[in-house]
């Protein structure tokens, strides 16, 4: 049985919130299209709330 790739959109979050824990720049967005763009943004920006809050470990 072949194993499903998650869908886009949700990668492109969990990239985004990966790079807000590591404290890297939204500027630094690797996509292009609005909704990918959109949802990287989204993760980033739930990342540097929970950096502000203590929640994650630097």
């Amino acid at each position: 049985m072949k194993r499903q790739k998650r869908d886009k959109l949700s990668r492109a979050h969990a990239k985004g919130y990966q790079a807000g824990v590591a404290g890297r720049s939204k500027d630094n967005c690797p996509f292009q299209t609005s909704e990918s763009r959109s949802q990287w943004l989204g993760g980033w920006r739930e990342a540097i709330e929970d950096r502000q809050l203590g929640m994650t470990k630097l």
